[in-house]
């Protein structure tokens, strides 16, 4: 029996190139977008991301050029409480979210594949550059970095369950960016194929998240101090969402060296700043693990990157109690960002990550 694959289609060239490979490989295709957001600030401006109309209008045109069935999913309140209610929260608690990788654990992998089993379907496809292995000896799946290393996105996926991973199909993880391009003129999907890649938070299409949670949350406009670590007052700031920890453009007060922000302090609307050497990490803990490679030993080797497009960096892993870990790098790394994610690999296999504390 033909195996049925529902493909989550954006609207972008990836996706939509991955399902064409699905077609030619001989798999029973369709294709849905889903519809995370409906604020003001993102369907009349965001042309460019899932939660876009002009996405959904070029996965529509894909899709009819490909001869596939299309749904479009409303996934608005699950996207809300799970993805933008998280960013707020985390933000305004004085951490830094990545709601990408909270939509890709809860939305576009988890909610999408229990909407296409319902649907009949037996796995579901994303365009990601990533691949998919399993491990013979754990009898476990795991994410593995894709060939095209300037667009790998295994470090996004970190939090995806066996269930999941058992059921997923990335197409274009074993490929390069360019060719798929190539691969998308030749199959004339001129809506897609030279559409440029989306770097923005979709829900947020200016860009500026303290002004999205003003407008949003209600979060309050007051006037706060930025303060020097030895306690000395620099300047003002409209409010210590606006910043976070590493980030040194913006500040607004001069200084005889460069300032980066250490902290924010929501209970005092305060903003600690420092020089970059006091930005410098180099050991720190990881809760909420999720392994796909359980190690053999409580402390061993590996690569870790703590940002998406941080290069990996040598550093000891210690197992602790109650699902957390120990990292102690090898150099000391800028910004390790309390909210943010850590993953471990071995080589270009993901062994697991979770959340920086």
């Amino acid at each position: 029996m033909t195996k049925k694959i529902l493909v989550a289609m954006s609207g972008g060239v990836d996706s939509s190139v991955a399902a064409a490979l699905l077609l030619e490989e001989g798999y029973e295709v369709a294709g849905a977008t889903i519809r995370t957001w409906a604020s003001n600030t993102c369907v009349s401006r965001n042309t460019r991301s899932c939660c876009g109309l002009t996405g959904v209008e070029d996965a529509r045109s894909v899709a009819e050029e490909l001869g596939i069935r299309y749904w479009v999913f409303n996934f608005e309140d699950a996207f809300k409480e799970h993805v933008v209610d998280y960013f707020a929260n985390e933000y305004l608690s004085g951490k830094t979210p990545n709601p990408c990788i909270a939509c890709n654990q809860h939305i576009k992998f988890r909610l999408f594949l229990k909407r296409a089993k319902q649907l009949g379907f037996d796995a579901i496809a994303t365009g990601h550059y990533a691949q998919v292995g399993y491990d013979e000896e754990q009898k476990s799946y795991y994410i593995e970095e894709g060939k095209d290393f300037s667009k790998d996105q295994s470090y996004v996926l970190f939090p995806l369950d066996q269930e999941v991973l058992s059921r997923l199909y990335l197409p274009v993880g074993g490929t390069q960016k360019e060719r798929i391009r190539e691969k998308a003129r030749s199959l004339g999907l001129q809506a897609v194929s030279d559409k440029p890649d989306s770097q923005e938070i979709c829900f947020i299409p200016s860009n500026d998240h303290g002004t999205f949670l003003e407008k949003e949350f209600e979060a309050g406009k007051g006037e706060g101090v930025i303060r020097f670590r030895n306690g000395k007052v620099l300047g003002t700031h409209p409010g210590y969402y606006h910043f976070t920890r590493g980030q040194r453009r913006g500040l607004g007060v001069a200084h005889s060296e460069r300032l980066y922000v250490l902290e924010t302090i929501p209970e005092t609307n305060e903003v600690i700043v420092g020089t970059k050497e006091d930005v410098l990490d180099s050991k720190f803990r990881v809760g909420r693990i999720n392994w796909f490679l359980k190690p053999e030993v409580s402390k061993f080797e590996a690569l870790v990157k703590i940002r998406s497009q941080h290069t990996k960096t040598p550093a000891t892993i210690e197992v602790l109690e109650g699902n957390e870990t120990e990292v102690t790098l090898e150099e000391p790394q800028e910004a390790v960002t309390p909210g943010q994610a850590a993953v471990f690999y071995k080589g270009s296999r993901i062994l697991g990550g979770g959340w920086i504390l």
